[in-house]
């Protein structure tokens, strides 16, 4: 079996790492820089930085910042925000990144995915699917999960793995920055369905809740913010208990 893999996720709005409950109450957790450099000290097995505001205004995600980051760095670092062609990935890849993340653009434009592939190769392109129970039905949500689509969950990561994206991050803005757990019904259902790897996120807050999600959402792998953010679990601590709970992990 693949090693499962570890994931802090720095989100990124005017320069600043910020986390919230179910998309919304933004606090400051920190500088981007210098969490990355602790992160990868520290034994993560990569990195996402996703600039939340980027699609919001309108922007271009902070290639500069980005930069800054690459350089702290020796792990996978992947970048997200603002993301809608092939000259805005040419730029991250450039400035350090070594995958991106896209989201609403791929949904509003699904040749997006063929694209990038196309250019950069499967490896390279991860589709972030945001998403929230309404009626009992998973729902796509974009800009941030301020907008709903009539896209449905399931069917939209079927296609995503259709047009060749390498891997999915799936958030479940239901669980997000609630520390109950992750959405891991949903996510057994993605992992069984798709063939590609499944990133698991919203919902950390204790370590339990990490090896849950490894066995019963089987997911590939975790993300988590705000239990790094503010020192409330260690990646080495953490690890070394998935290890105990006979999950693979790099240590």
């Amino acid at each position: 079996m693949l090693a499962k893999r570890i994931i802090p996720c720095l989100d990124i709005k005017d320069g600043r790492t910020v986390k919230g409950v179910n998309f919304v109450d933004l606090r400051d957790a920190g500088d981007p820089v210098e969490l990355a450099e602790i992160y990868s000290r520290e034994g993560a097995d990569e990195l996402v930085f996703l600039d939340i505001s980027a699609t919001e205004q309108k922007r271009k995600t902070l290639a500069d910042l980005v930069y800054r980051v690459a350089e702290k760095v020796n792990i996978p670092f992947t970048v997200g925000g603002g993301i809608s062609s092939v000259e805005d990935v040419d730029v991250l890849l450039h400035n350090g990144a070594d995958k991106v993340s896209i989201n609403s653009s791929a949904v509003k434009n699904p040749q997006l995915i063929n694209d990038l592939v196309a250019k950069f190769g499967s490896q390279c392109i991860v589709v972030a699917i945001d998403a929230k129970q309404i009626d009992g039905e998973w729902i796509v949500h974009l800009v941030g999960g301020k907008v709903p689509t009539d896209r449905k969950l399931f069917e939209w990561a079927k296609e995503v793995e259709e047009r060749g994206a390498g891997e999915i991050l799936f958030t479940s803005m239901d669980n997000d920055g609630t520390k109950d757990g992750f959405a891991n019904e949903a996510l057994a259902k993605l992992s069984t369905e798709l063939n590609i790897p499944i990133i698991a996120s919203g919902g950390a807050g204790n370590k339990q809740h990490f090896t849950d999600t490894f066995v019963e959402g089987k997911a590939d792998a975790a993300l988590a913010a705000s239990v790094f953010h503010f020192k409330e679990i260690g990646i080495q601590e953490l690890k070394l208990e998935l290890q105990e709970n006979g999950i693979p992990v790099r240590v």
